[in-house]
């Protein structure tokens, strides 16, 4: 197995929706994004299998966690979030943010682009 190199500026800037975009990294096992996050914009609620941790470096994330939003959790600079495996979540921008998203095991829906919960109303 060979190791790869990555350099966040000089990779590709996948517009996602007009106020969302990302980078991407993907291993074996798994993935680690770049999130580019405008104020105000919304990652609609959604679930996946993927384990995932959210590390906010600049900015703000409000976070509806549960099939009703039950929990809510801000997570600013310096702070991390888990969420486990299958547990729906859904998440605003207080401010520009970017964040870096690791999951586990890759998300095959960002690879392949299939994924339309970003554009559902």
């Amino acid at each position: 197995m060979q190791t790869k190199f990555f350099r966040w500026s000089d990779m590709p800037k996948e517009r996602v929706t007009d106020q969302i975009s990302r980078r991407l990294v993907t291993g074996e096992r798994m993935m680690l994004a770049h999130v580019y996050l405008d104020k105000g914009s919304v990652v609609p609620k959604h679930s996946h299998e993927n384990e995932q941790l959210t590390w906010i470096l600049e900015g703000a994330l409000h976070f509806w966690i549960g099939e009703e939003g039950e929990e809510e959790v801000v997570v600013r600079a310096g702070e991390v979030l888990w969420i486990p495996s299958n547990v729906p979540h859904k998440a605003q921008a207080l401010e520009d943010t970017l964040d870096v998203d690791v999951f586990s095991p890759p998300r095959e829906d960002w690879l392949n682009h299939t994924d339309g919960y970003f554009h559902r109303k």
